[in-house]
């Protein structure tokens, strides 16, 4: 079997010399494929016999060694011609592209019921934040915001200004999501009536989503697909096994890290496990063994998840399935946040 996976792999011998860095692709699946073109703007083509089924891209630096192939991206193919973005040479400042995809969402390790059953996500492409939103970047919207018709709860509060934002409950997080996208001059997500006419920007209320517009808080689904990285089944963003330098955890001073303090996973992100607890926008509910399609979370509930471990987390915590949840007016020392945009058309 592992000689006949092999014949099906097609090899993209072209590099992306990108902003995030030269990558190589290639392309395995049930049928032979093989691939035609890869554009400076990070679409992958390749050709296959027509067929209803998945394919596996996987991404290396190096062709050197022959054994340093990750996975990156699985791919549903219904035709025989298939061309997804793989990357974006030029993505919003300080974000990556997460491409469009199917993952395999929770996991069957360690007992964690929570996280059953096992269940098949597609995830619209998004971009990410790199890094947790950073007391830096949290105080220029903070500033800009309260000049602007918006009010909070929390002013917020760090270690320093390199160092993700802290104390902030979910609803400001929420409205802080509003004033970011109206500062950068694009539409806000977050709204206080069905028209998507009133932008959230004050009090703490339950609000409508305009999913394509400006930035927001990610789903569960597509914080869980963003931290994977491109692996499937495994404890963490980079695998099984978890140390010291690889993450911020265990840390009996509750004290967090620099955003870039450690290694990033396989779409560029920064502590996806340890350092803090992230707020997503869903409302915490059990799963479904169902395939799903962008999933939002049940549509109320009365407390919202967040995901990541944090730096008091134990080795359990910080696996990538693990799922926490806070009522949304919670705040503490290990809970922060980031930030998405649609990538979509």
């Amino acid at each position: 079997m592992k000689t006949i996976a092999r014949l099906l792999f097609a090899l993209a011998i072209l590099t992306s010399a990108s902003a995030q860095e030269a990558r190589f692709f290639r392309v395995s699946g049930p049928v032979a494929s093989a691939i035609t073109s890869f554009s400076a703007q990070g679409f992958l083509t390749w050709t296959n016999a027509p067929t209803n089924a998945t394919f596996l891209i996987q991404t290396a630096t190096s062709l050197s060694g022959g054994g340093n192939w990750m996975d990156y991206l699985q791919i549903p193919a219904t035709n025989g011609v298939n061309t997804p973005r793989v990357l974006d040479p030029n993505p919003p400042a300080g974000m990556r592209l997460i491409p469009a995809g199917t993952f395999t969402m929770g996991d069957n390790l360690d007992g964690d019921v929570t996280a059953l059953p096992w269940h098949t996500v597609y995830v619209p492409a998004i971009y990410m934040d790199r890094y947790d939103v950073t007391k830096a970047l949290w105080d220029s919207v903070y500033s800009w915001a309260i000049t602007h018709g918006y009010s909070f709860d929390n002013v917020g509060m760090a270690n320093g200004l390199d160092h993700p934002v802290q104390m902030v409950s979910w609803y400001d997080c929420v409205k802080w999501c509003n004033a970011r996208s109206e500062l950068a001059g694009k539409p806000p997500a977050y709204y206080t009536d069905a028209g998507l006419s009133v932008p959230y920007r004050s009090g703490q209320v339950a609000p409508q989503v305009n999913w394509n517009a400006g930035y927001r808080l990610p789903t569960e689904a597509e914080w869980e697909k963003a931290a994977r990285g491109g692996l499937n089944g495994q404890r963490y963003p980079w695998g099984n096994s978890i140390n010291e330098t690889q993450a911020n955890y265990n840390n009996p001073d509750e004290t967090t890290t620099p955003v870039n303090s450690y290694p990033p996973n396989g779409y560029g992100l920064y502590d996806m496990s340890g350092n803090m607890w992230q707020w997503c926008w869903d409302w915490y509910g059990s799963y479904d063994s169902a395939p799903q399609t962008d999933p939002h979370g049940p549509a109320t509930g009365t407390r919202k998840v967040n995901r990541g471990g944090g730096m008091v987390g134990t080795e359990y915590d910080l696996r990538t399935a693990d799922r926490d949840t806070d009522l949304p007016t919670f705040r503490d020392n290990y809970v922060g946040f980031r930030c998405v945009l649609s990538a979509e058309p």
